[in-house]
């Protein structure tokens, strides 16, 4: 399992993944043998239920984090943070090893089927765990879209509904000088062994710590959460928080990070390096080969997606073209894009225009869902602004889970950052990929699948996930939008956006592509803002191959919905084809086709 505090909420939320677990065993594994006993059968599937249990608890009690998020797990986690001391990371690498040791004494030919899947997922999440702590990321313990230096925004995911939850909040500010240490030996030891991140990318984090010191406790981010604590709190509970919290972040807090900026200004920044990509790293191209296949769930080389890439380079620009001759734009593609990005028609003046009209579109879009789904999930979604802290720094909108207890809806949260540069024509686009049919809804529903066991309930495949999600972009034209040509134009940038990824992520981490390289392919090829590409390749830089995953799980889908429609004919539903898709929750996706496939033999029949 990943060991970072980058691998709480906030870079979730960002990736709309979990775990992301990567390739796995086809679910045409050998079948139980008709010999097995129905009991025998039981036996083991009880034996494999009581080992995924055990281990979920593992997972949540050494990341609790996790356990506030989806308010899971005993009070205690809630005070706690993770461990980063190195002894304890080498010590969950072993834990690691002895689960899958564990994990394979499981007679698996004695499994049901849906055991037999559950064993496959979960051998493949350790084995890639295990195979990954050789490349020592966990050093690398910050980055532009968070760390220590953004944990004041776990604030914003944690219970904070009663005294005892900011009692418990208030020990993990206590805690926070030991977690900012335990970072500090790991980058120091990342400064030894050269596994470093790239200084232009990383410079932004001297910015994001320059907030954190502040001279009056009151004016501290941690100390938002206590401005204004619940009505029916106590006079006496309330002063007795707010002056906790003062004593703590003057005396702990605050001087923690003033001694971790020191050492990040003067050491460990200017030790980053001048290159841009992952293969600049000891091991590092090794590494990039491992997360392409964590990330995208397949055998596919960087070389193959890159070329992958280019193709839908192409055929992107081709429909765009179209579009330009349809509104009679007189000039090149580069003109063309300049003035999509320039014109004031194009944008809102206001973040409070921009809101109501993010507000809007996501209005319109779940009266549309009954035509393309049979089953639609119970909890519902909300909208809200990116906070301002990390709002420059961070992407267009992301996708928060809601928890698992059902006390937190889903949020879909919108970058109002300078509202000139967020343009009117993705809106559409964006709230489909982000809200519904696209995260909110897949994750909702996989979230109430309740036959599942919690890793799965709870974690999944970023390849399905925002596969789904850029699938689910191309819904909009079934779901009535994209009505203007403009906003047409604005779901071809968003699917121009993912093809260039795959052409500018594998060429910065596999063929020595530079970040400036990279920005200027994006720049001449799609029509997103110049804030939003060089935070986009950023973003890839700090992320490698996690920005495969879109494209290469959309066009999966693509081709199972065609095959599945050239198959059925007549007979195709594309209500029951969808749940068919998002009936096993996140998945591989090689375990995705096998379904499909056993959907349309059936329908045949």
């Amino acid at each position: 399992m990943k060991t970072s505090l980058l691998a709480i909420p906030l870079a979730i939320a960002s990736c709309c993944s979990l775990v992301a677990c990567s390739n796995t065993t086809s679910t045409t594994n050998q079948p139980a043998s008709n010999s097995v006993s129905a009991i025998a059968v039981s036996s083991t599937d009880s034996q494999l239920t009581q080992f995924l249990e055990k281990e979920w608890q593992r997972f949540i009690s050494q990341n609790p984090e996790m356990a506030s998020y989806y308010r899971l797990g005993d009070d205690t986690l809630h005070a706690q943070w993770s461990d980063l001391s190195l002894d304890a990371i080498n010590q969950r690498h072993t834990d690691d090893q002895n689960a899958l040791a564990e994990l394979l004494a499981i007679n698996k030919a004695s499994l049901s089927k849906a055991q037999q899947l559950n064993f496959d997922l979960f051998r493949w999440q350790l084995e890639m765990a295990i195979d990954e702590h050789q490349y020592q990321s966990y050093l690398m313990q910050v980055n532009q879209r968070g760390g220590v230096q953004t944990l004041d925004n776990f604030a914003n995911y944690v219970p904070l509904d009663t005294v005892a939850d900011y009692e418990r909040w208030l020990k993990r500010l206590e805690a926070l000088p030991t977690v900012i240490e335990q970072t500090t030996v790991l980058m120091q030891l990342g400064i030894d062994t050269g596994v470093l991140p790239p200084r232009k990318t990383l410079s932004r984090v001297s910015g994001q710590l320059e907030k954190q010191l502040v001279e009056n406790a009151e004016e501290s981010l941690f100390y938002k959460a206590f401005k204004q604590l619940p009505e029916a709190f106590s006079e006496q509970d309330k002063q007795r928080l707010q002056n906790h919290a003062k004593t703590v972040i003057a005396d702990q807090v605050i001087p923690a990070y003033t001694a971790f900026t020191d050492f990040f200004n003067q050491s460990y920044l200017p030790a980053c390096r001048d290159t841009d990509g992952l293969s600049e790293i000891p091991k590092g191209r090794e590494y990039y080969e491992h997360l392409v296949k964590y990330y995208t769930t397949t055998d596919l080389t960087p070389d193959a997606i890159h070329q992958i890439g280019l193709q839908e380079v192409a055929k992107n620009r081709a429909a765009m073209l179209e579009i330009m001759k349809e509104v009679g734009f007189d000039g090149s593609f580069d003109q063309f894009i300049t003035f999509l990005r320039t014109d004031p028609q194009f944008y809102y003046d206001t973040p409070e225009a921009l809101f109501d009209a993010y507000l809007a579109v996501s209005k319109r879009l779940d009266p549309e869902l009954v035509k393309l789904f049979g089953k639609l999930p119970r909890m519902p979604y909300g909208l809200k602004a990116i906070p301002d802290a990390i709002a420059p720094d961070t992407t267009t909108a992301y996708y928060q889970p809601p928890s698992a207890d059902g006390l937190r809806a889903g949020y879909y949260f919108v970058n109002l950052h300078e509202p000139g540069t967020r343009p009117k024509y993705e809106m559409e686009v964006l709230s489909v990929h982000e809200a519904v049919p696209g995260h909110h809804l897949q994750i909702a529903l996989q979230m109430e699948l309740g036959e599942l066991p919690m890793f799965r309930r709870l974690q999944g495949f970023t390849v399905f996930i925002e596969g789904w999600g850029l699938y689910s972009e191309r819904l909009g034209y079934e779901m009535g939008l994209y009505q203007d040509p403009y906003s047409r134009f604005g779901q071809l940038t968003y699917d121009m956006w993912r093809a260039v990824r795959l052409v500018v992520d594998t060429g910065i981490h596999y063929k020595g592509w530079s970040r400036q390289q990279a920005i200027d392919y994006f720049t001449q090829n799609a029509a997103k803002s110049k804030e939003d590409i060089i935070n986009e390749i950023d973003r890839y830089i700090t992320m490698p191959g996690q920005a495969l995953a879109y494209k290469i799980g959309q066009l999966k889908l693509l081709a199972l919905r065609d095959q599945a429609e050239n198959a059925l004919g007549d007979k195709f539903d594309i209500r029951a084809f969808h749940d068919v898709v998002l009936g096993s929750g996140s998945i591989p996706l090689n375990v995705l086709e096998a379904n499909v496939q056993e959907w349309i033999d059936k329908q045949l029949k």
